[in-house]
């Protein structure tokens, strides 16, 4: 789900590197304001490499195959420190598998990462909504509406640029066809990935919690 070059104008392409620049500035400000803002640095590492390795695992789904995003998840585990991971995560995607563009960096950075700040509010958001619940359900489904509303929010931003920006000369309607099954292919992605955000968030409850905190 990576804009290639190509398929957008300069513009577009250029407005993106602004927004991806502002939002990467707003992240890293927030980050300052904690007691110790390095400390999270080597979680935020280590869901990078796993949001750079996640292209690479494709699921079939008919009528496509999409692979894992993982931008809800690294919202919920990252706070602040998600979109310059994501940021990083794309560039070696781009660079190493040619999976987007550099071109459209800025675009790509922005569709997968302000959803994952998106993510991470709405986490802390539905956990305050839900703690009359006990903890581990209240925990959980939190998790889980992160972990698919971040891909979900990314999918819609992919749907509107590309059935916007469709290159002159081709099939209007059959390509419209292929990327709306493409989008309609991300309803289980989605399921899949909130129900291992959650997992995952449930795990690391029990074993270390203090993995979940924000410095």
């Amino acid at each position: 789900m990576h804009l290639p070059d190509g398929l957008l104008p300069a513009p577009v392409c250029i407005a993106g590197f602004a927004v991806t620049g502002l939002t990467t500035w707003y992240s890293l400000k927030q980050i300052n304001r904690f007691s110790n803002p390095t400390e999270s640095i080597p979680k935020a590492s280590l869901l990078t490499a796993a949001f750079f390795v996640a292209s690479s695992i494709h699921i079939p789904i008919p009528p496509a195959s999409v692979h894992l995003i993982l931008n809800g998840l690294m919202g919920t585990l990252l706070g602040y420190y998600a979109f310059p991971a994501v940021l990083i995560g794309l560039f070696l995607q781009a660079v190493v598998f040619g999976h987007g563009g550099l071109t459209t960096l800025g675009v790509n950075a922005a569709m997968m990462g302000i959803p994952a700040l998106l993510a991470y509010h709405l986490f802390g958001w539905s956990q305050r909504a839900t703690r009359h619940w006990s903890t581990n359900w209240s925990l959980g489904s939190s998790a889980f509406l992160a972990g698919a509303v971040g891909l979900g929010l990314a999918v819609l931003v992919f749907l509107t640029l590309t059935l916007s920006f469709l290159p002159a000369g081709l099939d209007a309607n059959l390509e419209r066809a292929a990327i709306l099954g493409l989008a309609l292919a991300h309803i289980p992605l989605m399921l899949i990935e909130g129900a291992f955000t959650a997992i995952l968030v449930l795990f690391l409850n029990r074993v270390k919690p203090q993995l979940l905190k924000q410095t």
